[in-house]
């Protein structure tokens, strides 16, 4: 699929995420998103939104921001004047000029990162860029930068997070999706930490080291707490992922809540469940593993097969090893209830007998 037109109009310049945006999946086909009143989907193509349009910028960071609020990740994060609390994500990014030597007047070539490991010198932070596939660096215009974006829509949707942003829930839902909230980011939720073998650790601010629960973090390579080994050797590290060696002088990503004897390749930081890369490095560990968030929420709440959103009611279907919030039980076509205790499925869709047989025939 050729991504490239749109998407390099979508990472230099925002395209309205709302009615009308083409879809770069069915180019030709669809007209222009049509949203659906409550599916994560156009009417027309049945496309999902992130491939018609992206969200900007503002609506990443402040998505980020929220979800980093009230944990212990508050650094990453700076609150906005006048807002009450409001919090943005502080993303760093990275802009490198290099010099084009020729016969004429000297010009420069522009490189910019629109997202690059916070804390590290230049030279460790291309390193790090380096080590990752090139069609994953977000390099503002190509198809990296696209794949981090889509990315944030897809493994951190806002929904897992915002009860404002679901569709009807109850006030026990709410309080229900409020506690589930507030677990995962006291217990699941971290944020990747790069830097050269056993010289993690330290959580920065400003380029001033912050205390962590109150108390200022040590050395790793000094700790004997369990957290790194004692005597452990710099060529001791290997990737928890790939098992292959991790060099001393190349850079590895931690997880604190993985504790600091592990580490991972850059490329090989990714989520157990779908095997992408961990957008912007934000994970959710679970039973020894790294998930994006997406995976972590449906394996603790299931999620519903026609609106996405996680379902915070007791009082719901499965079928197929699909869940539905009851009212959503529709066919994915003609939006007909669903009945009996078999369904159609198209493609992942779920159809009533009617438009299973109209696709069947095209």
């Amino acid at each position: 699929m050729d991504l490239s037109t749109g998407m390099q109009k979508m990472s230099m310049g925002q395209q309205p995420a709302g009615r009308g945006a083409p879809c770069l999946r069915c180019k030709g086909i669809c007209s222009g998103f049509q949203p659906h009143s409550w599916r994560k989907e156009c009417k027309l193509c049945h496309c999902i939104q992130e491939d018609h349009s992206l969200s900007s910028d503002l609506e990443d960071d402040r998505k980020i921001g929220q979800l980093l609020a009230d944990s212990k990740y508050v650094h990453l994060t700076a609150r906005v004047k006048g807002s009450d609390g409001l919090r943005v994500y502080k993303r760093n990014r990275m802009i490198i000029t290099n010099p084009i030597v020729s016969r004429k007047d000297p010009t420069f070539d522009t490189i910019t990162y629109e997202w690059a490991p916070p804390g590290l010198t230049q030279k460790l932070a291309i390193l790090y860029m380096e080590l990752i596939p090139q069609e994953k660096r977000p390099v503002a215009g190509t198809e990296g930068a696209f794949y981090r974006r889509r990315q944030l829509m897809r493994q951190l949707p806002l929904y897992d997070q915002d009860p404002a942003q679901c569709q009807g829930l109850s006030a026990g839902e709410e309080k229900a999706m409020a506690e589930f909230v507030k677990a995962y980011k006291d217990g699941a939720l971290g944020v990747g930490e790069v830097a050269l073998p056993r010289e993690a650790g330290h959580a920065k601010e400003d380029g001033k080291q912050v205390q962590k629960n109150g108390k200022t973090p040590r050395d790793p390579s000094s700790a004997s707490n369990g957290t790194v080994a004692d005597g452990l050797k710099k060529t001791d590290y290997h990737c928890d992922h790939c098992k292959k060696a991790a060099p001393s002088d190349h850079p590895v990503v931690y997880a604190d809540r993985a504790g600091y004897e592990r580490v991972w390749h850059p490329s090989c930081f990714m989520c157990y469940q779908c095997g992408e890369a961990l957008v912007d490095l934000i994970y959710f560990w679970k039973n020894g593993s790294l998930l994006c968030g997406r995976h972590y929420c449906q394996t603790v709440r299931p999620r519903c097969a026609g609106c996405d959103e996680l379902i915070f009611s007791e009082d719901y279907l499965q079928r197929e090893g699909n869940a539905w919030h009851r009212n959503h039980f529709c066919c994915s076509e003609c939006d007909q209830p669903l009945t009996g205790l078999t369904i159609n499925l198209c493609q992942g869709r779920s159809l009533c007998p009617a438009c299973a047989q109209r696709a069947k025939s095209v």
